[in-house]
């Protein structure tokens, strides 16, 4: 099983020890298991998971510096897409992940908990909410989202968290031409510049995948983001 994983990563130029290897493995027993109680991923088969999910988390390295990165928050983690890949394979990281779903952050303290990993935080609320709060805003190197929402509105979510200077991408499939020039109002209106798009195929499939690279140019204004709900109803134009 494990075999199938490193070689997956050595195509990213990652490298793993044996106990980030044990770690991968249990982060997938525990998803497997809490599957079956509750809706955490329609992927489930070993190989894929790696593909889909572990290796599209850890992709992330075709678009930025790891190294250079400190602080990093996941908006709307779900499954801890991307943020535990990410923990475990660049330890260095501290990590906070965002879920709205409460149950969602019950699985994600356990994967925390039985894998010994340290300086990563889950936190449970809406997006919207804990960008307002001073010890959230504007405090991290990096945002990250695989969530499946506009980039707009996407943008509204995240640019907030991330401080002047900062990166935040968001993980989007195919191609992304016309919602990212749709987005490119809405990112400066944030503080944000859209810098650079990379594009890319998971390795050993063909699946098509886009990272969007907006950088933080100057503080967001206090009036964003606005009050639960407007960003996906009424995405900045």
């Amino acid at each position: 099983m494990s075999k199938i994983l490193k070689t997956k990563l050595q195509e990213l130029n990652i490298s793993i020890n044996d106990r980030q290897e044990e770690q991968f493995e249990q982060f997938y027993d525990l998803l497997i298991e809490w599957n079956k109680v509750m809706n955490l991923t329609g992927i489930t088969e070993y190989e894929e998971v790696v593909e889909k999910h572990f290796v599209d988390s850890l992709s992330l390295v075709k678009a930025i510096e790891i190294d250079k990165i400190h602080s990093v928050i996941d908006i709307g983690t779900g499954a801890g897409f991307p943020g535990i890949p990410l923990k475990i394979a660049f330890p260095h990281l501290n990590i906070t992940l965002l879920d709205s779903l409460n149950k969602r952050i019950r699985f994600l303290d356990t994967v925390i908990e039985r894998t010994g990993l340290k300086d990563i935080r889950t936190i449970h609320g809406r997006a919207e909410d804990y960008a307002k709060q001073k010890e959230y805003r504007e405090m991290y190197d990096l945002c990250v989202s695989r969530a499946v929402a506009n980039l707009a509105t996407l943008s509204e979510y995240c640019i907030p968290y991330i401080r002047i200077g900062g990166i935040f991408i968001s993980y989007k499939s195919g191609d992304v031409e016309n919602e990212k020039e749709d987005s490119r109002n809405a990112a400066a209106l944030l503080g944000g510049r859209i810098k650079d798009t990379v594009k890319f195929q998971l390795p050993g499939t063909d699946i098509g995948r886009s990272f969007v690279i907006i950088e933080k140019e100057r503080q967001t204004a206090k009036r964003y983001p606005r009050k639960a709900g407007l960003p996906s109803k009424e995405p900045l134009k």
